[in-house]
């Protein structure tokens, strides 16, 4: 055999050996090099899905969309299909870094962010055991004590766990609340050192055929009501509690509420307050909530999903008086945080009502492992295999600090004040909650509006008939993703689109022109 015939077989014999395209794998030492060239082809295709879509989502109905993606996906194979299903994804996302897609708490993330979630995708460590994440589990660990602090808990008793987000977090808040409160009532209540025994739960009743009842706005979150049927408790334990015309939980509507849960031999397991409500922002009184929960030994979660982002500026972080009281807090950094999804955060004021969580699986979190000073998550959470999202909060927190991420949270604000004084200048325009105590300027970073006809809003059925059909317009054409909600109560006259404004880069005259697009749409409609 040749020298050339040689060389020629070895090369064979090491193609056959080499991972065939799309198998290599992105961990180990020759991973980042398997990566580089499909980073690229992403990127690019991110680029060109983008410019192809040409604004905040791309025009057309459901079902083009939909034929579109089906056909796509059909016919994408090979190495092709990266770049190809990555351009189709950009096209057919809505692109909330555009100013004008605004509907939802929606943000677009910093690239920072998601060059720090690239890094844990590579990796892939899982949180449930130490020996699968190690310095992950070190990093959680330490950016939960300065979360923790950052809210106004002793870092050195408070407890938590990044989660998939507000109902995760929401839902892990009322268990505790149940297992504490009820178990205290019931006499069955779990012990606060070591793991619970077998069958250490608490039933759905207390003593005397007492019924649990949680308390929360009539604004707040669906997720409440959803959490009670998951935890046995039913949809119908929760109590609404009747807000003002901003939406905030009226404190004696609550103190009656409870009082009156009392007379009728209920049982008051839990208030939920939320510090940021999806559609105005609003911001039960946290302080008040905390001393009725004191005074009724319920428990008290505030659900600070949304309005928890206000921890981070000096200007806002008042409207959050109160609740470094609550027992359980959820914040959310995936909406006034600016990360990828998910990064949500659970915390407890104290470490101990964690008890009724704490689980051992002699595979991952053995005793022996712990004594000898291996640590493990795994009782911290509702999830066993769990992603290290506390990574790209930690790269974030230390990249732009506090200080840094409060300037962008006080930039999307006062874009939401001059938004929300734009419309209220609109003739055709009507700001909720104009002339009202505290006017319509924007608690947080959303606010709600509607168009009103030529002939004004008499006929209430109509106007709420326009406005729905105004905003499918937008999306149809392209031109806007604008929210859409209805206020509390029966009857006509209750829709309402809404600004959620998260981009800290946008300017106040790209939002006066997403202002005159949806006037625009609106007259269309209107036949004008």
């Amino acid at each position: 055999m040749t020298t050339e015939a040689l060389g020629a077989a070895v090369e064979d014999v090491l193609r056959a050996l080499r991972p065939a395209t799309g198998t290599e794998l992105s961990g180990g030492v020759g991973g980042a090099a398997a990566l580089e060239p499909l980073v690229r082809d992403v990127l690019g295709a991110l680029a060109a899905g983008a410019a192809r879509r040409g604004g905040p989502v791309a025009a057309g109905a459901p079902d083009a969309a939909e034929a579109a993606v089906a056909e796509a996906f059909r016919t994408a194979s090979g190495s092709a299909a990266l770049g190809g299903l990555t351009e189709l994804l950009a096209h057919g996302s809505a692109d909330p870094a555009d100013p004008a897609c605004a509907a939802h708490l929606h943000c677009p993330p910093l690239a920072v962010a998601v060059a720090a979630d690239l890094a844990v995708s590579a990796l892939n460590p899982s949180q449930d055991s130490w020996d699968q994440a190690p310095a992950a589990t070190a990093l959680e660990t330490l950016l939960l004590q300065e979360l923790a602090a950052m809210l106004g808990y002793d870092p050195a008793e408070a407890a938590g766990v990044l989660t998939s987000g507000g109902t995760e977090s929401n839902l892990m808040g009322l268990m505790l609340a149940r297992d504490r409160v009820l178990g205290a009532a019931t006499g069955r209540q779990i012990e606060l050192t070591g793991v619970p025994r077998a069958g250490a739960g608490v039933g759905p009743g207390a003593p005397g055929g007492a019924r649990p009842r949680i308390l929360a706005s009539a604004a707040a979150h669906f997720s409440v009501q959803r959490a009670a049927a998951l935890l046995g408790l039913g949809e119908d334990s929760v109590i609404p509690v009747e807000v003002d015309s901003r939406l905030r939980m009226k404190a004696g509507a609550l103190a009656a509420k409870l009082a009156q849960c009392v007379e009728r031999g209920q049982l008051p397991v839990a208030i939920v307050a939320t510090a940021g409500t999806t559609d105005t922002g609003a911001i039960d009184p946290l302080r008040e909530c905390a001393e009725l929960a004191a005074e009724y030994g319920a428990w008290l979660h505030v659900d600070a999903a949304y309005g928890g982002g206000a921890l981070l500026s000096d200007r806002l972080a008042p409207l959050l008086d109160g609740i470094e009281l609550a027992d359980s807090v959820s914040l959310d950094w995936h909406k006034l945080g600016w990360q990828p999804a998910a990064a949500g955060i659970f915390l407890v004021r104290r470490s101990e009502t964690y008890a009724s969580l704490a689980r051992r699986a002699v595979y991952l979190n053995p005793a022996d492992d712990e004594e000898a000073g291996y640590p493990s998550l795994l009782g911290l959470s509702l999830r066993t295999t769990r992603r290290a999202d506390a990574f790209k909060i930690a790269v974030t927190l230390r990249t732009l600090g506090r200080e840094g991420l409060g300037r962008l949270v006080d930039a999307c604000h006062e874009l939401a004040v001059a938004g929300a004084r734009a419309v209220a200048a609109h003739p055709r325009l009507e700001l909720h909650g104009e002339g009202e105590p505290g006017g319509g300027d924007p608690v947080l970073t959303a606010f709600l509006f509607r168009y009103v006809p030529a002939e004004g809003a008499a006929d209430e059925a109509r106007t709420d008939h326009l406005n729905a059909s105004l905003r499918r317009r937008l999306l149809r054409e392209g031109a806007a993703v604008v929210g859409r909600t209805e206020l509390p109560g029966v009857g006509p006259g209750r829709v309402r689109l809404k600004l959620t404004l998260l981009n800290p880069h946008a300017t106040v005259a790209e939002v006066e022109r997403l202002l005159d697009a949806v006037v625009a749409a609106g007259a269309v409609e209107e036949g004008l």
